[in-house]
């Protein structure tokens, strides 16, 4: 069930006067820097897709590159 407007308002105050980012500091060990290192990895493919539209791109001729069209043979 969503909050009402006067419970969300309850909340933020509440949350403000606790203030918990205040005592936030973020990992300290090195295995939680570790772990929080890896927050935005998204599993490798966005590396891969990368690779590929490089390969794609390369595959296809560029206009400037393009052949002129084919000349009809002389009869």
């Amino acid at each position: 069930m969503p909050w009402s407007e006067e419970q969300r308002r309850l909340q933020s105050d509440r949350i403000r006067q606790r203030m918990p980012w205040i005592k936030s500091t973020g990992p300290r060990t090195d295995a939680g820097k570790n772990r929080s290192s890896q927050n935005a990895f998204k599993g490798g493919k966005r590396q891969i897709m990368r690779g590929l539209e490089k390969l794609i791109r390369g595959l296809k001729p560029s206009k400037s590159t393009s052949q002129a069209p084919a000349r009809k043979a002389s009869q």
